[in-house]
């Protein structure tokens, strides 16, 4: 059974190659993208099937429209994909006021007000799903990705909370985190300027290995987006997915190390309630 889909941020990366593969298989997607003529050649090749849509995430009342017609056209949308984002890199203090605003526009704010709109098309239709493009640094972090980091943590929070809040209209919600993949995630990055006093601290090394192509990336593409896909198509999936060893090993680390510290602090915590 074909389905319909509403996927932004799909230029490029994970999200042109989500596109790719669904309409491969004969689903129908609704896609959004920034950069006119990106999605020109798979236009040519399935008509119909693809409708594209220019959005820039940011543009509230643009995507609040975007949303109402492409559900207007479509009847009905199974998936929606929250997948438009970029990476900020540089350490807390390097990074400008004008990108952190960009930054938070576009991957918190933009993700949250995508979901606000698409809610009460999905609770009109009876139910669908949301999936949100998340990443490891939704649980994890990386010294130089700060301000991407609260990003990804700010919006599983939101997600987490609302899946609850909506659970009874019949709409679920799957984040995925993958871990480091091979897309151009890399050669989007919008770089602070770099202050000296940080070349030898941790968030210099990661700049000298991203730099020199150390900083290792396991995650293939394509076996991503064909896991993401998978887990989309599930009945009851799991509210997140790690994908890659890298995300597996660095969340695992980080889950472990958060409860090995909470158990250390148990006397101390419950010390804090009111006595009997």
């Amino acid at each position: 059974m074909t389905k319909t889909w509403f996927i932004t941020g799909t230029s490029t990366g994970l999200g042109r190659l989500i596109t790719e593969q669904l309409l491969l298989r004969g689903d129908k997607v609704i896609a959004t993208l920034r950069k006119p003529g990106a999605l020109g050649d798979l236009q040519a090749r399935y008509g119909d099937q693809l409708h594209i849509i220019m959005l820039d995430v940011t543009d509230t009342q643009a995507m609040r429209a975007a949303v109402s017609n492409a559900f207007a056209k479509a009847g009905r949308i199974d998936v929606v994909v929250s997948n438009a984002g970029y990476g900020l890199f540089g350490a807390g203090e390097e990074v400008s006021d004008g990108q952190i605003d960009r930054q938070i526009a576009t991957n918190l704010v933009g993700s949250i007000q995508l979901i606000r709109a698409v809610l009460p098309h999905l609770r009109a239709q009876g139910g669908g799903r949301i999936v949100q493009v998340s990443s490891e640094g939704g649980q994890i972090a990386y010294p130089n990705f700060s301000l991407y980091h609260a990003t990804k943590w700010g919006i599983e929070g939101f997600v987490e909370s609302v899946a609850q809040e909506v659970k009874p209209f019949g709409i679920d919600f799957l984040i995925i985190e993958p871990g480091p993949t091979s897309t151009e995630f890399g050669a989007g990055l919008d770089h602070a300027e770099p202050m000296a006093c940080y070349e030898t601290t941790p968030a210099g090394e990661v700049r000298r290995a991203i730099a020199s192509g150390d900083f290792a990336i396991k995650g293939d593409a394509l076996n991503t987006v064909r896991a993401m896909i998978a887990a989309a198509d599930e009945v009851n999936p799991p509210l997140r997915l790690a994908l890659g060893s890298t995300a597996y090993a660095s969340v695992s680390q980080a889950l472990t190390e958060r409860l090995r510290v909470l158990e250390a602090q148990k006397e101390v915590t419950f010390s804090a309630d009111k006595k009997a």
